[in-house]
């Protein structure tokens, strides 16, 4: 009897083994396939952060270009008729809070 059930023990293993090694195999298969997933979309994300990068080095010039004081000077005095303002147009208005009584 002691014979029959280590025969039988072996053979549970052998049969659980030889089971084993096709699902250690398929499971690195789906392991695999979401490697090369992640890997793409990793390859998608650092492209899409180029372009991102490159648009803001875009648009930080622009601004730049933008807000300069000579660009922004000349749209006053020629679009909008502005000019510095004179000593004598300066009016200066002294607040010391207190309450003006009648």
């Amino acid at each position: 009897m002691k014979e029959k059930t280590k025969y039988s023990l072996l053979t549970f293993l052998g049969i659980l083994l030889a089971a084993a090694i096709p699902a250690m195999l398929i499971l690195y298969g789906f392991q695999a396939k979401r490697y090369m997933d992640l890997s793409r979309e990793i390859a998608k994300l650092e492209q899409k952060q180029e372009i991102l990068i490159e648009e803001n080095k875009k648009l930080v010039s622009d601004i730049s270009i933008l807000s300069s004081s000579t660009r922004i000077e000349k749209i006053a005095v020629e679009e909008l008729g502005m000019h510095k303002a004179e000593s004598a147009d300066i009016v200066r208005v002294d607040m010391t809070g207190k309450k003006n009584e009648d």
